[in-house]
């Protein structure tokens, strides 16, 4: 390999494996190729340039390096940083992995004392260390993403507090509601999604650097020394369990799991909602594709590319669990396969929910077809049953009162209970007056229904303060 200048390029010597030391012979080209890492981790350079100059700094703090040796490091780190930032220094893909790019790039630029920069640590806590990094500077912004998201939820609802939509189960029309309490719906499986980032970001709060290949090291190192200068609460409690554990990337992908369902859940219902059967939502033109064969086709394609997705997420997370479920305790080779899953789940996550904002955020939605969607179908005869309870009669009385006006209903081959007349309803019980009709129609149905979480506007309006209050300052 020709030798390398000091932008950034490493002679061969630098350049080789950080373990060569004990082989006569290097490895076999292809050898190498199988096993190299950087062009997985390569993203997390910033970070692994952060924790090597609080690694230094600490070696400097206890006496391990010199001042000038420090000086020297801390230098050479930041002007990798910023060729790295600025595009001047590309990384190199024959190098193992980033934390030998880096290594071997420092030496090249400052010489002998590069070489002392891996003093008291193994690439084994050194990789625990940066994932963590890596994961508290990314996670932020999709928590933004997501605030961001929910944010729109709440503003299309705000406009939606009285347009009817019938709510369904098991996909039959069940009781009416509104289009502003469907979307808080999907908002609020968001907020959760949001909590639980945050709650797994409280997990790797704790440094493992200092925790070498399993066993610490002998040298005086300051673990919380480091920690308190990267930010985290304290350090991991036991070094062996701190470089074979992987959990908080299987956590994470979890999380991006559970966001991936919900994106999946909300996608599912805007494919079936866009189509004729329905035609509840229209989306912009930006977001559906035409076909190939049939000229009058007009597919919500990003929605079901959304849904697809998700079995992408949820295999990268099967990845993560099938690849440590019967590894011993330590780090093993296998481990470094958990940076693919990890990233790919994420950059997948993100993607989705950008194109799925944009998509629901240019939606037209068809009024007067989800205020259609509640008249006939039964979907009031709950509320028959429960005014009959007003007027004293057991809830399971009135239920089998109410469904027996459905089966006349259906008998005489009316679609609603309101299509009954008055001296019909009596028949079936004689607690039934006129009143009856003005409180059954869709509108007083949905208005009716004050309880908190419910779809009358007053409610849904404090689901909606609610939810924009959360994202305040969060997007």
């Amino acid at each position: 390999m020709a030798d390398r200048n000091s932008h950034g390029t490493m002679t061969k010597d630098n350049h080789a494996a950080l373990w060569h030391g004990r082989f006569s012979e290097g490895p076999d080209a292809a050898a190498v190729e199988f096993e190299t890492s950087i062009r997985v981790d390569e993203r997390m350079a910033l970070d692994d340039i952060q924790g090597s100059k609080a690694h230094a700094a600490m070696l400097c703090r206890q006496k391990i390096i010199s001042e000038k040796e420090n000086s020297e490091i801390q230098k050479g780190l930041a002007s990798i940083e910023e060729d790295l930032k600025s595009g001047s220094l590309a990384v190199d893909y024959s190098a193992e992995d980033i934390h030998s790019f880096i290594e071997a790039t420092l030496t090249d630029r400052i010489g002998e004392s590069g070489r002392k920069l891996h003093t008291g640590r193994s690439r084994n806590d050194q990789i625990a260390l940066d994932e963590r990094l890596y994961l508290r500077r990314v996670i932020p912004e999709l928590q933004r993403q997501l605030a961001s998201l929910i944010k729109t939820l709440a503003s299309i609802a705000s406009e939606h507090r009285f347009s009817l939509l019938t709510g369904y189960t098991h996909m039959q029309r069940a009781q009416p509601g509104t289009l502003a309490q469907h979307l808080c719906s999907w908002a609020w499986m968001l907020v959760r999604d949001y909590k639980r980032l945050t709650d797994s970001l409280g997990r790797i709060g704790l440094s493992p650097l200092g925790s070498g290949a399993l066993a610490g090291s002998d040298l005086p190192l300051d673990r919380e020394y480091v920690a308190e200068l990267l930010g985290f609460d304290g350090v991991t409690e036991n070094s062996l369990d701190s470089v074979a554990d992987r959990d908080y990337c299987i956590e994470f992908v979890s999380d991006f799991s559970l966001i991936q369902m919900h994106l999946s859940r909300m996608c599912e219902e805007i494919v079936y909602w866009s189509s004729s059967e329905f035609g509840f939502v229209e989306l912009s033109e930006k977001w559906s594709t035409g076909s190939s064969i049939m000229p009058q086709k007009k597919n919500p394609d990003f929605a079901e590319l959304i849904r697809g997705r998700t079995g992408r997420v949820y295999g990268d997370l099967i990845n993560l669990l099938t690849m440590m479920k019967a590894l011993p305790m330590s780090y093993d080779r296998d481990m470094q396969e958990d940076k693919a899953p990890l990233f790919d789940a994420l950059d997948c996550v993100q993607g989705n929910i950008i194109v799925f904002e944009a998509m629901i955020s240019s939606a037209r939605w068809n009024t007067q077809r989800m205020a259609a969607s509640c008249e006939g179908g039964f979907a009031n005869a709950t509320d028959v049953a429960d005014y009959l309870v007003c007027r004293g009669m057991a809830f399971r009385t009135a239920h089998a009162v109410a469904a027996r006006c459905v089966r006349l209903a259906i008998d005489t081959g009316r679609s609603a209970i309101e299509e009954l007349t008055l001296s019909e309803l009596k028949a079936i019980s004689p607690l039934f007056e006129e009143d009856l009709f003005s409180k059954i129609t869709p509108l007083a149905c949905m208005g009716a229904r004050k309880t908190t979480g419910g779809p009358c506007p007053e409610q849904t309006e404090k689901q909606i303060e609610a939810l924009l209050s959360f994202c305040n300052g969060k997007c």
